[in-house]
């Protein structure tokens, strides 16, 4: 059956709803099963051993996650290239941001990511325990967003930055902000762009949680251009953004739903 005529299926529709149930409440069962977990290490432990427990349960959850979506729920998650960041020493990670699926993809391919995430996500019920306790960053103070990241990426981590600041409101990319350059700059640290593509736009900016996805889902992740730490923070924001733009202009045409992928 081909993906037309599946749209307009009763059996299709109901599968999709089924499947979008399936996906959310997978991801908040797992958030939920370690939160106990997170909340007790956080003080209990000293930071160099509940940092990286907890950002391996993260990765390796996010993992496991992704594969539920791929057997149960009719997606397909093609993120191989960033198993080449994994022994990369320090690099920020700079994604365009069309889902709230990004972080989960990228994070689950790399072990020791740290995450800046906005100070909602980071005071979240379901998140928040979690990610503090992998050390994530919060967005809400600039100079010591800054200063954390810095010594993240010093640390030896994958810094994992969505120059956006938000999810894509209007595509193919919204306007970047200088965070980070100003990190790049800070740090001495390269900025590998990494480009993410969906076969639609599901938990998009513009897409309600309850919404049911167009399914089969198609995920792709490449590796884009390696930028140096920047000197002038203005040009480099400039020049990244044209360069997002051109790359993600380039598949408009050929949607990540042509590609064929694997896990």
């Amino acid at each position: 059956m081909t993906d037309r005529h599946r749209s307009g299926n009763p059996l299709w529709i109901a599968y999709e709803t089924l499947a979008m149930v399936v996906g959310l409440g997978t991801l908040a069962l797992i958030c939920l099963g370690w939160l106990p977990f997170a909340l007790i290490f956080k003080p209990l432990l000293p930071q160099a051993w509940g940092q990286p427990i907890g950002r391996g349960f993260i990765s390796n959850g996010f993992r496991f996650y992704l594969r539920i979506l791929e057997i149960f729920c009719a997606c397909r998650f093609d993120l191989q290239e960033l198993d080449k960041l994994r022994d990369a020493g320090p690099l920020i990670v700079a994604a365009n941001h069309p889902s709230l699926l990004d972080a989960v993809m990228i994070v689950s391919r790399l072990p020791n990511a740290v995450c800046v995430m906005k100070a909602s996500l980071m005071d979240n019920l379901l998140f928040g325990a979690a990610a503090r306790l992998a050390r994530y960053i919060r967005n809400d103070a600039p100079l010591e967003m800054i200063l954390n990241s810095r010594q993240a990426l010093q640390d030896g981590a994958r810094l994992v930055i969505f120059p956006e600041g938000t999810r894509t409101g209007n595509f193919p990319l919204d306007p970047c902000s200088p965070s980070t350059g100003l990190v790049a700059n800070r740090a001495k640290v390269p900025v590998q762009t990494v480009l993410i593509e969906f076969s639609t736009p599901y938990l998009g900016k513009a897409w309600p949680l309850l919404r049911r996805p167009t399914l089969p889902l198609r995920c792709r992740i490449r590796l884009g251009r390696r930028f140096d730490p920047p000197s002038n923070v203005q040009t480099f924001t400039a020049e990244i953004e044209a360069y997002f733009r051109s790359e993600l202009g380039k598949t408009a045409a050929s949607p990540a739903s042509s590609v064929q992928v694997s896990a």
